[in-house]
């Protein structure tokens, strides 16, 4: 009898010494901006035309830093139906997005076609030459 008690009470050890593992509360969900179908609009693909309302072709990339933060935009100019065109990179404060309330909507180049054509051609993996707001190259050169 008293070899099944010591198995008995051995065998409540064993239960005790594996206790449930707690249960982790859910991750709370995750915060939410709702913004308005006239607050924000895509950039990618949107024409950009000079003050003057020069054609200067439309964006094709965004460049952002390491941290984050948008820094220039690549455009697609000159040429024609995309021959002889070339992607140059303008300082994300020289373009205008005030006027954009729909796709067709243009966003506006704070620079002439004779500075952008001065500026030297955007290659991916090259560092990166950002033509400023003043249409003179910015002091900043990143590799992308």
């Amino acid at each position: 009898m008293s070899l099944l008690a010591g198995l008995q009470m051995n065998a409540g050890h064993a239960q005790q010494a594996s206790p449930t593992p707690p249960t982790k509360e859910p991750a709370p969900p995750p915060s939410v901006t709702i913004l308005g179908a006239r607050d924000a609009h895509g950039v990618l693909g949107r024409d950009v035309r000079s003050s003057t309302g020069e054609d200067m072709g439309h964006i094709v990339d965004v460049i952002v830093d390491l941290t984050g933060t948008v820094r220039a935009a690549v455009i697609d100019f000159g040429g024609f139906l995309g021959v002889g065109s070339r992607k140059i990179v303008v300082d994300w404060t020289a373009l205008d997005f005030k006027h954009i309330a729909d796709k067709s909507d243009q966003v506006t180049l704070d620079l002439t076609k004779e500075q952008v054509k001065a500026a030297p051609e955007y290659k991916e993996d090259k560092p990166v030459v950002v033509l400023g707001a003043a249409g003179k190259l910015s002091p900043w050169i990143f590799d992308h």
